[in-house]
C-alpha cells in the first residue's frame, strides 16, 4: 500500500443460516448441517464471503453473535484478516476462548481472506502459496448406524473410486460388533489400503485400551478420538499403552488447547477443523505448531476449504471427504467451486478468494 493510502475498514456485516438436508443422515440426530454465511462489506465498496459452519449445535447462537456483538466490534476495523483475529478473539473471550466464539468468527475471518484474494486476483491456494499440485483424499463415514451390510457397500463404493485410504465409525454397544464390522470393512479393502477408524469420544481409558488390542491385528493407520477430547491425562496414558497412532483435534478450539495436547504427548495426528479453531489465520498457526512437534496435520471435513489449504502446506497432507457431505454434493453452492475430487486426488483452481458462492 502506498504511503498515506486510505486503509480499507469493515463497513458492515450481514450474515444468513443455511440449513442443508444431508443425503445420508449421520445419525437419526443428525439429519441435516448448518452453514452460516457471512458476507462484509468495506469503505471502499468491495465485500467478502466467508462461512461459519455446525453440525446440529448452536448455528443460531453463531448467527446472534455474528449480526450482535461482532458486527459492533467490528465496523470501522482495518480489513485485514490477521489485524482483526487476535483483537475480536480478546474481544470474545469473556464468552468462552473457543466453540460457539471461535465458529463465529471463523466468519469474518474466512470472509477476509476472501476480499485478500479477490483483491489480489488469487485463490485461496495460490495467495497463500502453492506447494503442490493435488492432495490425497481418503473415504470418510459416518457410519456407526450403517448395518454391515450397508457399511460394506460404502467400503467397495470407495474401492471402486480408487481410494487409497478409509475411515469408518467404531463405538458400537458390544466390541464384538466393532471387531466384526472393522474385519468386514478391512476384507473389502484388502491388505495395502489404509483403514482409520473414529471413536467420536465414545470410550472410557479402560474400554479404549481393551477396543484398541482387539481392533489393532486389522493394521489401523490411526484411532480417532477414543476419548473425550478434554482427557489430556487419559490421551497421554493411552497413546504409551498402544501402538497404534492416536488422531485428534476437531474438538480443539485454539491453539492453547493444541499446544496442550501436543506438549502432554497427546497425539501422533492433529486434525484442526478451519472452522472450529476460527479460520484461516488460527489454523496456520496451529499446522506450524504441529510442525515444530513433528506432529502431521489431516484438516477436519470441509474438503472445499481444507483441500485448498491442504495444498500449500510443507508436507503432503491427506484430505477428508465424507460421503456425500461436501458443499458440492449438498447442491447449496451457486457455483462450482474449482475444487474438484477425482480418482482420489483433490485439486483446487478457485476464482479469486475462496471461491465459494452459496446458493
Amino acid at each position: 500500500m502506498a504511503h498515506g493510502a486510505a486503509v480499507s475498514t469493515v463497513a458492515g456485516l450481514s450474515a444468513r443460516v443455511l440449513r442443508l438436508p444431508l443425503r445420508r443422515p449421520w445419525g437419526p440426530d443428525v439429519p441435516r448441517v448448518h452453514v452460516i454465511e457471512v458476507v462484509l462489506t468495506t469503505s471502499d465498496g468491495a465485500d467478502g464471503r466467508g462461512f461459519s459452519w455446525t453440525p446440529t449445535i448452536g448455528a443460531g447462537a453463531v448467527h446472534a453473535l455474528l449480526t450482535q456483538d461482532i458486527a459492533e466490534w467490528l465496523v470501522g476495523r482495518p480489513a485485514e484478516p490477521e489485524v482483526v483475529w487476535d483483537g475480536l478473539w480478546r474481544h470474545l473471550h469473556e464468552a468462552g476462548s473457543g466453540g460457539v466464539t471461535t465458529i463465529a468468527l471463523a466468519g469474518v475471518d474466512l470472509a477476509l481472506w476472501d476480499l485478500r484474494g479477490r483483491r489480489a486476483g488469487l485463490g485461496l491456494t495460490d495467495l497463500l502459496g502453492r506447494r503442490h499440485d493435488s492432495a490425497e483424499v481418503y473415504g470418510s463415514g459416518v457410519n456407526l448406524h450403517y448395518s454391515l451390510d450397508e457399511l460394506v457397500a460404502q467400503a467397495e463404493r470407495w474401492v471402486d473410486t480408487g481410494h487409497g485410504a478409509v475411515k469408518m465409525k467404531v463405538g458400537r454397544p458390544s466390541l464384538d460388533e466393532d471387531v466384526e464390522r472393522v474385519a468386514a470393512v478391512r476384507e473389502v479393502l484388502g491388505p495395502r489400503r489404509r483403514l482409520m477408524v473414529d471413536a467420536n469420544q465414545r470410550w472410557d481409558l479402560p474400554t479404549a485400551r481393551r477396543a484398541i488390542a482387539a481392533l489393532a491385528p486389522y493394521d489401523l493407520y490411526w484411532v480417532e478420538e477414543p476419548l473425550l477430547a478434554d482427557a489430556t491425562w487419559a490421551y497421554a496414558e493411552l497413546r504409551r499403552a498402544t501402538g497404534v497412532p492416536i488422531a485428534l483435534g476437531e474438538n480443539a478450539h485454539t491453539i492453547h488447547r493444541f499446544r496442550d495436547l501436543l506438549d502432554a504427548g497427546a497425539c501422533d495426528v492433529v486434525q484442526p477443523n478451519v472452522v472450529r479453531v476460527g479460520g484461516i489465520t488460527p489454523f496456520l498457526r496451529i499446522v506450524a505448531l504441529a510442525r515444530s512437534y513433528g506432529v502431521s496435520v489431516a484438516p477436519h471435513l470441509l474438503p472445499e476449504l481444507s483441500g485448498q489449504l491442504a495444498l500449500t502446506l510443507p508436507e503432503p497432507t491427506i484430505v477428508e471427504d465424507v460421503e456425500d457431505a461436501s458443499f458440492a454434493a449438498l447442491g447449496c453452492l451457486a457455483e462450482p467451486s474449482g475444487v474438484v475430487i477425482a480418482d482420489a486426488r483433490l485439486t483446487a483452481a478457485t476464482a479469486p478468494g475462496l471461491g465459494l458462492r452459496f446458493a
